[in-house]
């Protein structure tokens, strides 16, 4: 449904609704198909979202409380590793969404590092297109492989807006700090000058500035200290708050039903 309600003007700004026909119709379906879903968002009994972020978008669309249960990650996997090595990496799947490109671009203007980029999807081409020989394309890895990029890069590089951001923490559990776009849910994940740097435009330019305030500071982060914020977000703790969640509301509901805090089953 985000797409219906947060990314609708978005994809016409970038071009994907081009015929006037089709941008036409596509206004009379998504406003009708977002009427059905605050219909809909009528008979949810609780929300449930994986940021702080999220939940206020709920309170702005429905007028509706969520819950904030950040997702899991898995950070018994991404572990520390050895000694960090002179490379950027960015991972994700290469679509438009992820602002791949501006962080392609953005090497450019930076001959003198290096850029490795993993992943598949259909914007690979135009990025190599684009792409300086400061950036090498490694295609789609296997997790063992990510984490031995992860562990040995120097920064991750994270350029687009998102509810939550896995691979952000996958970085950070792995203790390589992250250079990521300053919106969204980036913000409950990252900590300015201890786990990562910000930059505030969603460009090429921003994004400049941000590596080359890092290139000074890099010294002052600490892989251990930028593991421990990762932790935050484990599966252990994941499962503990949703288990808990469920378990309360199912109490209070039997409460209101007859009278008992015990449901007929056990979760």
């Amino acid at each position: 449904m985000r797409y219906a309600w947060d990314l609708y003007h978005q994809n016409v700004a970038e071009g994907r609704l081009k015929r006037v026909f089709l941008g036409t119709l596509a206004k009379k379906m998504l406003h009708s198909l977002r009427l059905w879903d605050v219909i809909s968002s009528n008979r949810v009994d609780h929300f449930i979202a994986n940021s702080h972020y999220i939940a206020r978008r709920i309170w702005k669309t429905y007028q509706r409380k969520a819950k904030v249960i950040y997702p899991p990650v898995a950070t018994d996997f991404y572990s520390l590793g050895g000694k960090k090595e002179e490379f950027y990496l960015t991972a994700s799947r290469l679509v438009s969404d992820k602002k791949v490109d501006l962080i392609v671009d953005a090497f450019a203007s930076l001959p003198d590092q290096k850029l490795l980029v993993i992943g598949e999807g259909p914007e690979l081409n135009n990025l190599k297109k684009r792409a300086t020989r400061n950036v090498e394309f490694l295609g789609f890895l296997p997790e063992k492989e990510l984490l031995s990029y992860l562990q040995r890069a120097k920064g991750f590089l994270f350029a687009s807006l998102e509810d939550f951001g896995i691979a952000p923490v996958e970085a950070m559990a792995s203790g390589t700090p992250v250079i990521g776009y300053g919106k969204g849910g980036l913000l409950e994940t990252v900590i300015p000058s201890e786990t990562g740097i910000f930059f505030e435009e969603q460009n090429s330019h921003s994004l400049i500035q941000a590596i080359k305030l890092f290139e000074k500071t890099q010294d002052s982060f600490n892989p251990v200290h930028i593991r421990k914020q990762a932790e935050i977000f484990s599966k252990d703790r994941f499962e503990k708050e949703i288990k808990g969640f469920i378990e309360e509301k199912m109490k209070e509901f039997y409460a209101e039903r007859n009278g008992k805090e015990t449901p007929p089953f056990s979760f």
